[in-house]
């Protein structure tokens, strides 16, 4: 087989695999041949290929082809190799270059939320974040963008073993007033955090979903007051959640982005 003939067959062999992977039910020969316009006894040997890599099942019953476990077992290692930091870091650098803030990547883990990357930005903003700490989640926006998607009965169990402490005059302290709080959040797709951690600055957060669906991350940005006006955070809020968007498609999420 010469060269273009080789990679016609590739090219025919992934358009087969992209059909089957739209009919859960599977195909048959006749039908995959049809939508791609090629004779059959092409389409049978390529799938006979595809089979025998296990790319590609044969139902004996029916002879209708639909996609192999290879793909899964892929699919797993793929997903296993994925870095969060690294998938992470390109949507991040872009953020800070955008607003010139100091822009956080956290994780979920035991209640808290873990810093594991932050980028300084281009304005002298002190904060007590810095990537080891961790920090409540009831009074940072990237603690409640996180817990407005976990079950209810987490959240409420978060709430029992870490409490509510006050960090600042302006800190939600009402479990009450909290859990609408995560209902507003859930609903508009951010969060914010109206100086309810440190006084003067204010942060707006949304969530990182993995493959599976669950909140396990989420990325901010933090400035002072006076530069975060109610004004600029309904701008940065559609930017943030088109963002937390492309960071869950690189770890397997399927987003809703248009």
């Amino acid at each position: 087989m010469n060269r273009d003939n080789m990679v016609k067959s590739v090219s025919r062999a992934l358009d087969i695999i992209a059909i089957l992977g739209t009919k859960q039910q599977g195909l048959g020969v006749t039908e995959i041949a049809n939508q791609m316009d090629i004779n059959k006894s092409s389409v049978y040997r390529i799938l006979s290929t595809l089979v025998q890599y296990g790319y590609v099942e044969q139902n004996q019953e029916t002879d209708r082809y639909k996609l192999g476990y290879k793909f899964l077992e892929i699919s797993s290692k793929l997903l296993e190799s994925i870095d969060l930091r690294t998938e992470a870091r390109p949507f991040l650098k872009e953020l800070e270059e955008e607003t010139t803030e100091v822009i956080h990547l956290v994780v979920y883990d035991q209640g808290e939320v873990v810093y594991i990357e932050k980028l300084e930005g281009n304005q002298l903003l002190r904060m007590h974040s810095k990537v080891g700490k961790r920090a409540p989640m009831h009074c940072t926006s990237v603690g409640k963008a996180i817990l407005a998607h976990l079950p209810i009965q987490v959240v409420l169990n978060i709430l029992d073993q870490k409490g509510m402490p006050v960090h600042t005059d302006k800190t939600i302290t009402n479990q009450e007033e909290f859990l609408q709080e995560l209902s507003k959040v859930k609903e508009v797709g951010y969060a914010l955090d109206l100086e309810e951690n440190e006084s003067g600055i204010t942060c707006i957060a949304v969530p990182i979903f993995d493959h599976l669906g669950n909140a396990i991350a989420a990325i901010s940005i933090s400035g002072p007051t006076i530069r975060m006006t109610d004004e600029r955070l309904e701008k940065l809020s559609q930017r943030m959640i088109q963002i937390g968007e492309k960071i869950s498609a690189r770890l397997g999420y399927e987003t809703r982005m248009s």
